[in-house]
């Protein structure tokens, strides 16, 4: 796999600590070029923002988190019946537990990957979470683009290209549970099975209810 490994981008810092080489080596070993440019690409985007809004945070755990945040959709990772978002949380706390690291600071990571998706919660969580599912939204349906400098936009692309990400994003977030489409039920990755599987037939809240075994 070639990418960079750089140690500052658009102004911000890339964490070079023990810990962090270690989540990026990881990445690297069972992740893809593809997953390693835009992991990387949160990362920045989401430390833009915290300078943006002046919010304080971790930034070797929102590395950590940035790093794992889509390993649940890679084999080594993926489990056979959790959302993928779970995966890659159950797999950042148990890296971050063999570092003796607190046990609110494994939540805060594990809260801030699993939540990556969730819209409408995550934005109100800590500093960490709503970070990076800052940084998810801007580099996947360019949330926010509008407050990022062409300065920036260029160095960070330069340095983590793209390489047609609108056209292989949804494919790669498929072959992470096409596997296991039933973890998809009730949250936004829904449309990339029914964007990606023909008559693809969702589950049905409402159907849920009236289908209950409850009598009445």
């Amino acid at each position: 796999m070639s990418v960079n490994r750089l140690k500052e981008v658009a102004g911000i810092i890339i964490p070079d600590s023990k810990i962090a080489t270690e989540a990026t080596a990881l990445l690297l070993e069972h992740g893809t070029e593809f997953i390693y440019n835009h992991s990387l690409r949160v990362f920045l985007f989401s430390s833009l923002n915290a300078k943006r809004h002046h919010k304080t945070h971790d930034s070797e755990l929102l590395y950590v988190a940035s790093v794992f945040h889509d390993l649940g959709l890679v084999s080594h990772y993926s489990s056979p019946d959790l959302r993928f978002e779970v995966d890659g949380a159950n797999a950042a706390r148990d890296f971050l537990k063999g570092h003796g690291i607190a046990n609110d600071k494994l939540q805060l990571v594990w809260d801030t990957i699993a939540l990556h998706t969730t819209i409408g919660i995550a934005e109100h969580k800590e500093n960490e979470v709503a970070l990076m599912y800052s940084g998810v939204g801007l580099d996947v349906m360019g949330e926010g683009y509008e407050h990022l400098s062409t300065e920036h936009r260029e160095e960070i692309v330069g340095a983590f290209p793209r390489d047609g990400f609108k056209k292989k994003i949804i494919p790669t977030f498929f072959s992470g549970f096409e596997h296991k489409t039933e973890t998809t039920f009730g949250n936004i990755k829904t449309d990339v099975c029914s964007f990606m599987i023909p008559n693809f037939k969702q589950k049905n809240f409402c159907d849920c209810i009236l289908h209950s075994p409850w009598s009445e």
